[in-house]
């Protein structure tokens, strides 16, 4: 009887830093909002009324503004956009309901298009994407003109100049009346970011140079500190793998962001997306702690890099690594994160 005692502490902590909470990976989001989720809900049966009160409810926010009205259009093309047409004719002329109407548009055209490289895309999802993303410029305009100061759809339109390939020039006046409106929003310098590219309209030096320029202008808990990591991930991960993720450049900037992130409004609405790439990061180079860390404050989403580049096993991305993360964590306890990359420097 004596060593069921010590057994079933040792179970119960091996369930809790591994396997619990067995909880369902929200796809969707990435990170709890239950105004959104609810609104999220009634609309998947119908009802509008919810999502224009939270419209209502978030007034000029307008990074939440953008991220409730991305989460609804996705919504609305994924599955039905009944409730959506419902609203418009209900209340004809509302700014929310033309926002997320946009923004349904172009999540509809990158739903036509797929998620797979050019070359194994066929002639036919070419042709429906190119015709919404034509479309778009309507809707987006539209919204923009009944809500004159709410930069979302413009930054839906960043999507459309990516798909369309607006010279660098247009995206310049593009981004110029973006951040004559928001300066430090999250959404547009992530979108910018990926046009900018050198899979999509630009090249790594550009990628990585607009990143950089966005964090040193970008005020303290802003998350804007992120950008070059993101930057770096678009540019190296694949090509450098681990060495490259365990550099000293590649820890600077994740320390640089970790930091910004303890300055950053706990209810910032992007900030479960900037959680879930540093505790990958911090994974990645063997902090464990620090990413265990990470990833309970956003267990139970998986709608962020890197897990949203797996597709529909995002969610099973997303829970291996948490899983390795949290029994890494478990077995080294006696290691700090910055001992851990030391050791790892001296063995390289």
């Amino acid at each position: 009887m004596g060593f069921l005692g010590p057994a079933c502490l040792l179970l119960c902590c091996w369930l809790w830093y591994t396997l619990l909470p067995l909880r369902w990976q929200n796809s969707s989001l990435a990170g709890p909002d239950a105004a959104l989720q609810r609104a999220c809900r009634a609309a998947a049966r119908g009802r509008w009324e919810p999502a224009a009160r939270l419209f209502e409810d978030v007034g000029q926010d307008w990074e939440r503004r953008s991220l409730y009205a991305d989460r609804l259009g996705y919504l609305a093309a994924e599955r039905s956009d009944r409730w959506l047409k419902a609203w418009q004719e209900a209340r004809p002329g509302d700014p929310e309901a033309a926002l997320v109407m946009a923004r349904t548009r172009i999540q509809y055209a990158w739903k036509l298009r797929g998620g797979a490289r050019a070359r194994y895309t066929s002639s036919s999802q070419f042709e429906g994407f190119y015709r919404e993303l034509l479309a778009s410029q309507d809707d987006i305009g539209r919204a923009s003109a009944l809500c004159p100061d709410d930069p979302s759809p413009l930054v839906a339109e960043i999507w459309r100049a990516l798909g369309l390939g607006y010279s660098n020039e247009e995206m310049h006046g593009l981004w110029s009346e973006i951040t004559a409106r928001a300066p430090y929003h999250y959404e547009a310098h992530y979108s910018a970011l990926q046009y900018w590219t050198a899979k999509w309209r630009g090249s790594k030096q550009l990628a990585r140079e607009f990143a950089e320029q966005a964090a040193a202008a970008a005020p303290p808990g802003s998350l804007l500190t992120v950008m070059p990591v993101i930057a770096w991930f678009e540019n190296y991960a694949s090509e450098l793998g681990d060495p490259g993720f365990r550099s000293s450049q590649v820890t600077a900037l994740v320390d640089t962001a970790l930091a910004d992130v303890a300055l950053a409004d706990p209810n910032h609405p992007r900030l479960p997306e900037v959680r879930h790439l540093l505790g990958y990061f911090l994974y990645r180079q063997g902090r464990y702690k620090a990413a265990r860390d990470q990833f309970r404050r956003v267990d139970g989403f998986t709608n962020a890099l890197p897990w949203r580049y797996a597709g529909s096993v995002q969610w099973l991305y997303y829970r291996a690594v948490r899983t390795k993360t949290a029994r890494k964590a478990l077995m080294k306890p006696r290691l700090t994160d910055h001992q851990a990359e030391s050791a790892h420097h001296l063995q390289g």
